[in-house]
């Protein structure tokens, strides 16, 4: 090998920059020889190995490609080991070699945490403690490190030097990464105070945000709708503004009922002897009647109440019938929450009619399930309704402004 560079030299001797050129090709050329060879046999044989072992860390050293960059150190050593075989060049080479060499360092580093926190991902705890954005932090901060020993090579000064120049340089640099500054400082607040886990479901209407938390990153947390859209929320502006988080509904098994059954006024009356004997016949309203009966007779007896007279005294009605059936059936109802609040209660009326509103959870959370259990309970409640002698309330429709002008005009 020394023979044959000596008699390179000889040759070439009188011509140092073609000489130059020369070894710089074959340099080049030796430099893919050993990337091929890395990549063919080194990256080949890591595979697999890591197919054999158990551990999944190795995995996902490779599917983010920590082996494949550093595959690119194995030229680089080999440009760096010869370059003296160009004295005319070396000065270039050299500085480029060095520029890659700080570069390939950088993203070894930033693959390789990469890969941890896609190991971390892995383990139960990474849903409630995400380190995503820690970690982006981290690379943010090892690319500019590189940047400024990049910048010291080519200016031909002291990367410690430009390191602390930067304290005179403070102002600009919170003002060029107020967002990532910001986006820290709320990623510590999120984990902090364990404000949203990967997987949570939460609404945002202000981003049009509605439904599960796929990835919390140092700038964005991506949300994917129920429409399978995607939502991209920068992370410091969920704290600016406000979001419902629905994990405390999945943690107490429950999912809320709240909706209401609009009835006609005008059907609610006094309950006569033929309606509470067909109501005693009501198995849930069994019980209740008969204490229910007494009750009222004595409170009645008591105050010395002439009963003839309805309005005089207390009396059952059918709506209150009703409302008590309701709550029985609910609460009987076995996808109900026994656990969580249940009632039925009037709300105020108004031009709709009387609202008898159902307040209830589900024990399935599940949506499909969830709506199909709430479905039943309102499909039975609206067909019992006529049998308590009252009236679904709803505005007239075209159907009922005909029929009434039919009748009308017959009655003419």
């Amino acid at each position: 090998m020394r023979t044959m560079i000596n008699y390179v030299h000889d040759l070439f001797g009188r011509l140092p920059w073609v000489h130059d050129l020369f070894f710089s090709l074959l340099i080049l050329i030796a430099s893919y020889i050993g990337w091929l060879l890395a990549i063919k046999i080194g990256i080949r044989l890591a595979k697999k190995f890591a197919r054999k072992t158990k551990t999944q860390f190795d995995d996902l050293l490779i599917a983010h490609r920590v082996l494949h960059s550093l595959a690119y150190f194995v030229p680089l050593l080999i440009i760096k080991n010869l370059i003296f075989l160009t004295p005319l060049f070396a000065p270039t080479l050299d500085g480029l070699a060095n520029i890659l060499l700080i570069l390939l360092t950088a993203r070894v580093i930033a693959s390789f945490l990469n890969a941890a926190n896609g190991y971390y991902e892995l383990k139960p705890r990474a849903k409630t403690r995400p380190i995503k954005s820690y970690l982006q932090v981290i690379i943010i901060i090892d690319y500019l490190v590189a940047i400024i020993f990049i910048i010291g090579i080519l200016t031909h000064q002291s990367p410690w030097m430009l390191l602390s120049g930067i304290g005179a340089m403070t102002a600009i640099v919170l003002l060029i990464f107020k967002d990532t500054i910001l986006s820290f400082v709320a990623g510590l607040q999120i984990n902090m105070y364990d404000l949203l886990h990967v997987g949570d479901w939460i609404e945002m209407p202000q981003f049009g945000a509605d439904g599960d938390v796929i990835d919390i990153a140092l700038h964005t947390i991506k949300v994917q709708n129920w429409d399978k859209s995607i939502t991209i929320i920068p992370t410091y502006k969920l704290l600016d503004n406000s979001f419902r988080n629905w994990r405390g509904m999945e943690e107490a098994g429950g999912r809320r009922i709240k909706r209401a059954i609009y009835l006609d006024q005008n059907s609610v009356k006094f309950c006569d002897r033929e309606m509470i004997e067909r109501f005693r016949r009501i198995h849930l309203l069994r019980d209740y009647i008969d204490r229910k009966l007494e009750e009222l007779e004595r409170y009645n007896k008591e105050h010395n109440i002439d009963d003839s007279v309805k309005v005089n005294g207390r009396r059952m009605t059918n709506i209150g019938t009703f409302r008590v059936y309701a709550a029985e059936y609910i609460k009987n109802h076995p996808k109900i929450n026994k656990n969580l609040t249940k009632m039925v209660r009037q709300l105020p009326p108004g031009p709709q009619g009387l609202p008898i509103e159902v307040y209830a959870f589900t024990n399935d959370i599940r949506w499909e399930n969830y709506e199909a259990i709430q479905a039943d309970i309102f499909d039975h409640l609206l067909a019992v309704v006529p049998e308590f002698g009252l009236r679904i309330f709803q505005n007239p429709s075209g159907r009922d402004f005909t029929e009434w002008t039919a009748t009308v005009h017959s009655r003419h």
